[in-house]
């Protein structure tokens, strides 16, 4: 993974939260929020909390218990504090997963939002969690499956494959997906002091209002950012544009909507 890879500055964070998080995220944010709110944890740490889709979802199913949202980058926990203003059972902090400031067993659950994949050290960010757990306690994250499995996804990397033949962009394959082995999940957890996990595959619909629409959240929104503005010609905005006529010769102009694929997991602390 490129150092650059887990940064999230500038306008990446508005534009993340504005079109990435309800194209890609917010089915999942749903979902794992009800997971971690069935095992009725008092308190709960969330790690790689971005702008905080999944500490939304879940500060909608609090029934007395309390979030400790964190994220390495604090541009992104500014821009999550602004949408879930005046809750006082969740806490925004800056920290490292793999150094969390945390004392040992301070949290009945843990969670993670399509984060896990950004740890340099999986197993030492394991390691982090299971100290802050109490014992019995849970670990829920997702990963994205493999870009195949992604409809938009798949569709973008081409584009920039056909825009930069020579060196695309590569963070998103690199990065988001690319910790979707089942079996390197299991060992890397149980490396980290959890039994070995359970692990299910879930398949979603993601849906945009235009194909500009998501060629500007993947383009402008993420790492990919930096990557195409290092390659300097033809530039942000003409990269954004061919993503934008690629994804319209496969879905259509208008409303598009596609297929997307992750592995949600759950391990206990061993």
């Amino acid at each position: 993974m490129d150092a650059t890879d887990k940064v999230f500055a500038g306008p990446v964070p508005e534009i993340y939260e504005r079109l990435l998080v309800p194209l890609i995220f917010s089915p999942y944010a749903e979902d794992l929020a009800a997971r971690v709110m069935a095992l009725r944890p008092s308190r709960i740490i969330e790690l790689a909390a971005g702008t905080g889709a999944l500490t939304r979802a879940m500060a909608a199913r609090l029934d007395g218990a309390s979030i400790v949202a964190t994220d390495l980058n604090q541009p992104m926990l500014d821009v999550a504090a602004t949408h879930l203003s005046g809750n006082g059972r969740v806490v925004w902090q800056q920290a490292n997963a793999i150094d969390l400031p945390f004392a040992d067993e301070s949290f009945d659950a843990a969670a993670c939002q399509f984060g896990v994949m950004f740890f340099p050290d999986k197993p030492e960010s394991h390691r982090e969690v299971r100290r802050v757990l109490r014992p019995g306690g849970h670990y829920l994250f997702n990963v994205w499956d493999a870009v195949a499995s992604n409809d938009f996804t798949q569709v973008l990397l081409d584009a920039l494959a056909e825009v930069f033949p020579a060196d695309p962009p590569r963070f998103i394959e690199r990065t988001p997906h690319g910790y979707h082995d089942i079996g390197t999940i299991e060992l890397d957890l149980v490396a980290g002091g959890f039994r070995k996990p359970t692990v299910e595959r879930v398949e979603k619909r993601s849906r945009a209002d235009s194909a500009i629409d998501v060629a500007t959240g993947f383009c402008q929104g993420t790492p990919i950012r930096g990557e195409i503005e290092a390659r300097g010609a033809p530039g942000l905005m003409a990269v954004t544009e061919a993503v934008a006529r690629a994804l319209e010769r496969r879905f259509g102009s208008g409303p598009i909507e596609g297929g997307i694929a992750a592995f949600v997991v759950s391990a206990e602390r061993a």
